[in-house]
Parts: structure tokens; C-alpha cells; sequence
């Protein structure tokens, strides 16, 4: 993991303190925001903490692999040039963006980052309710940068960028920014992404750019108010049990298996997934709330 996560941490914890006290305030003079919560908050800083020591190791594997992919580029991009940086911060954006989406659409990946969309309630210390198992899901989504002639230091410090300009996006009482939202990731598209209403489900994977949303068909503006948490939620506050329950139930799946095609769709297949089509996914959810919409 990047230096600059770990130089940023004391920041993170500081503007938390910072939201929760100013949220809290607010509230009391009737604002309509849902602010912080003890147990939920204590769980996303938990959380937060196990990935950062976990990282910590995973992470020199890929850098590992890294430099070996290095050694075979197609071109060399220097590091000290502007446009390098410029280019990466679009490619690698473009991975994190399949990243995302390959995440909340096939149920092994969507087990390891499950957890980061659990907490119920939106603000910086869900930013920092970040998996324990992604480190080890991740990884295959930025092979092809060292191929294309980014440096294992270029590509971790543009990581931490990018994980760093998503923080602030948690945050529930920021409005609407006019045109900067054509282009980049904001609070309100982030917000989306966070709500687990029927036409808000798998919308808005981006990173920095909202680009990728608009121009592959998983952008959507936020109209009425996200309702945050999972389809089903958890209702709980440990951590073992946030870490792992999605691992654990397909798990359950797995043993439920009655052939080859029903083993594959519980394990990659979207969240939900049934092999008689009877699968309440995203896709179906979001398509049926659009449909009753309509008809109205």
C-alpha cells in the first residue's frame, strides 16, 4: 500500500470527529440527514483498520507481480513526464471502473466488497468501511497496466489518488456541483451507488471519472433520497460477521449445488442469481421498479 494512505490516516480520523460533531449539531436544528451512529461507526473504522494491516502484505504480492509484467511493456513511460501521469490517471481510473462493476455483478467478487455498502447510514467512516478479502480479489483488474509500461510505483501511488479523491465523496450533506458532475465522480453520484433503492442498484461504479458510467450504461442522477445499506441488510455491528457472511453463504450455496451450472452461477454469477431464473438480481430489481414507474 502507498505511503500516502498511511500519511493520510490521522486526516481521516480527524475530519471524521470533524463530520460526526458538525452532523450531530445539525440535526438537532432539524436537518434531514442521518449523520453518525456509535456501533455502526466503531464497525466502519474496525474494518477500516483490518484492511490496512492486511493490505499491507497483499500488496507487495501485486507489486510483486508487478514488476515481473514490467520487465515485458510495450512502451516505456517515464515517470517524471506530466502526460504519463495524466494517462495513467485514465487508465487506471478505467480499471478500477470494470473493478467496481465486476464487483457488485458477479457474487465471488461482490462477497469481498459487499461489506463496504453494509452500513446503513452514509458518511466518512463509511469510506472507511473497506473489505478485508478485497486485497486478494483485486489484483487482476491492474495487470495489464505494467504491460502497458507503467511503473509498480507509478500505479500504487495512483491507487492511493484515487482512493484518497474517494473519500470525501461519502459524504451525505454535499449538493449537487453543476457541470463538475459531467466529468467527475461526486457526493451525489456516489450517493446513488450507495442506495440500495430498486433503480439506484449497480449504478455508478466510477472512481474519479463518472465518463466510464455515462458512456457503458450504469450512470444514474440521483432524484428521490438513497435509502443506504444492502437489499437485505445485515443488522449487525460485528465485524467478523460483516467480513464474512457473503463468503459464508456461498459457501451454502456451493453445497446446495445440483450440477455444474448452478455451481458456477451461485459462485460468478450475479448476486441473487437462481438457476430457474427466479433470482431476484440487481438487473431484475432495477428493471422492475422502472417498469412500475412507467406505469403509472
Amino acid at each position: 500500500m502507498s505511503v500516502l494512505i498511511y500519511y493520510a490516516i490521522p486526516f481521516f480520523l480527524v475530519t471524521v470527529v470533524l463530520e460526526a460533531v458538525g452532523t450531530t449539531r445539525a440535526r438537532a436544528r432539524g436537518a434531514k440527514i442521518l449523520g453518525y451512529e456509535r456501533r455502526d461507526t466503531l464497525a466502519s473504522l474496525t474494518m477500516g483498520v483490518g484492511n490496512v494491516l492486511l493490505a499491507a502484505g497483499v500488496k507487495s504480492v501485486w507489486v510483486w507481480v508487478w514488476t515481473l509484467l514490467y520487465a515485458y511493456r510495450l512502451f516505456d513511460l517515464p515517470e517524471d513526464a506530466w502526460w504519463s501521469w495524466a494517462l495513467l490517471l485514465v487508465c487506471e481510473d478505467f480499471c478500477y471502473y470494470w473493478f467496481h462493476r465486476v464487483s457488485h455483478e458477479s457474487r465471488f467478487f461482490w462477497a469481498a466488497h459487499v461489506n463496504h455498502h453494509s452500513s446503513t447510514h452514509y458518511n466518512l467512516s463509511t469510506a472507511l468501511r473497506q473489505s478485508w478479502t478485497t486485497p486478494f480479489t483485486a489484483g487482476p483488474f491492474w495487470l495489464v497496466l505494467p504491460l502497458v509500461g507503467f511503473s509498480p510505483a507509478m500505479i500504487l501511488t495512483q491507487q492511493a489518488i484515487s482512493l484518497l479523491y474517494q473519500y470525501w465523496i461519502h459524504l451525505e450533506w454535499v449538493p449537487k456541483l453543476g457541470p463538475f458532475e459531467l466529468l467527475f465522480n461526486t457526493p451525489s453520484h456516489h450517493r446513488v451507488h450507495h442506495g440500495r433503492n430498486a433503480r439506484y442498484l449497480d449504478r455508478n461504479h466510477a472512481g474519479i471519472l463518472i465518463v466510464w458510467d455515462r458512456l457503458f450504461g450504469t450512470f444514474e442522477e440521483e432524484r428521490e433520497a438513497p435509502d443506504y445499506g444492502l437489499v437485505k441488510n445485515l443488522e449487525t455491528f460485528h465485524p467478523l460477521r460483516i467480513a464474512f457472511h457473503e463468503w459464508l453463504a456461498i459457501g451454502r450455496s456451493v453445497g446446495q449445488a445440483r450440477s455444474m451450472r448452478e455451481l458456477l452461477g451461485v459462485i460468478f454469477g450475479p448476486p441473487g442469481w437462481k438457476a430457474d431464473g427466479t433470482g431476484e438480481t440487481s438487473a431484475v430489481l432495477r428493471a422492475r421498479a422502472i417498469a412500475a414507474e412507467q406505469a403509472r
